[in-house]
């Protein structure tokens, strides 16, 4: 695939152009319903003996001779999330198959995993590969992910090298490739907003999940926490057995191998992010490895990307320009 291929650049919409801005408006930006029209068959995916994750597939007729796209959504998204729907519906019209999924208790998935998920579980992802793979004969598999779904798409990648012979490429937008220094940027006062929220959607699934699943996690604490490090030194590390939230971040980043990818990689990031700083992008590997290409517009917010109006194009430039990436024929690979 040409990643070096010309492109249109990002204009943000005149009167969204602020970061924060940015990302809360395309968050609850009007949508008409996406997937209308679109065939669509759920799957579970076993991952892991005792976990499943739910799939949302949307074939092609023949699937074997179409490209396959894997979305994977970021922290408290889901497979209904609406960039997960704008992005499945452009990549199936422009003829990929998609598989829409979800991490672990996602999407209404509790009961399939006794765990939590978190920014680790590249595994997951891997043997979501594998098995479409093995099972369905698809050869040419991209994956693409949002923010924490960003992450786990290039630790998958970095870390697979030659193991999986159908992933074609990754895609991953605005990736917290270092959790621990985005968990730093949302505890500073001008993020409050972004951390209260998913605080309190992350403080409701550890409910659930200690009612689906008696004497596993004990939510007295819940009332106590105040910040997502203390969450995930009270709950998302040890359930993932690493021994503290610090070495859960530093674990689980896709920052360390980097270096490793052998497919073709696009990084998208705004530089304004609110809270995945831009300084992360700035190293060795995304300057050096000949496989990532980084996208680096000034302004974006986070995962927003709401452009000025352009002819025969609706606002949602980062779809647009990866479905566009997408679309390309199997001969320039």
């Amino acid at each position: 695939m040409n990643l070096c291929a010309a492109r249109p650049a990002f204009e943000p919409h005149p009167l969204l152009r602020p970061p924060h801005l940015m990302t809360l408006v395309s968050r609850f930006w009007p949508r008409r319903s996406l997937l209308k029209g679109i065939p669509t068959e759920p799957r579970l995916f076993t991952v892991v003996p005792d976990t499943q994750l739910l799939g949302h597939c949307h074939w092609q007729p023949d699937c074997q001779s179409h490209r396959t796209v894997i979305l994977i959504h970021g922290l408290e998204g889901s497979s209904e999330s609406h960039y997960m729907q704008g992005t499945a519906c452009k990549a199936w019209r422009a003829g990929c198959n998609v598989v829409r999924l979800n991490q672990r208790n996602c999407g209404g998935s509790e009961p399939l995993t006794p765990t939590l998920y978190h920014s680790g579980l590249s595994g997951d992802l891997a043997a979501v590969v594998t098995e479409l793979q093995t099972k369905d004969d698809l050869r040419s598999i991209w994956v693409v992910g949002y923010s924490m779904g960003g992450n786990l798409a290039l630790k998958m990648a970095g870390e697979a090298r030659a193991s999986l012979p159908a992933l074609g490429g990754v895609i991953a937008v605005c990736p917290n490739i270092d959790p621990g220094a985005c968990v730093a940027a949302l505890e500073q006062p001008s993020n409050w907003l972004y951390q209260r929220h998913f605080l309190k959607k992350l403080k409701a699934r550890l409910r659930r999940k200690a009612q689906l699943f008696p004497g596993r996690f004990d939510a007295s604490p819940l009332s106590r926490i105040s910040t997502l490090r203390e969450f995930d030194n009270t709950y998302t590390a040890p359930d993932g057995g690493y021994a503290s939230a610090e070495d859960y971040y530093d674990r689980s980043a896709a920052r360390h191998v980097l270096l490793d990818i052998r497919v073709p990689t696009i990084i998208l990031v705004a530089q304004d992010d609110p809270f995945i700083p831009y300084r992360m992008f700035e190293d060795e590997a995304t300057k050096t490895n000949r496989w990532i290409r980084l996208w680096a517009p000034k302004h974006g917010g986070h995962c927003g990307f709401i452009q000025r109006p352009r002819q025969n194009e609706d606002c949602y430039w980062a779809e647009n320009r990866l479905v566009e990436a997408l679309a390309v024929g199997k001969e320039t690979l």
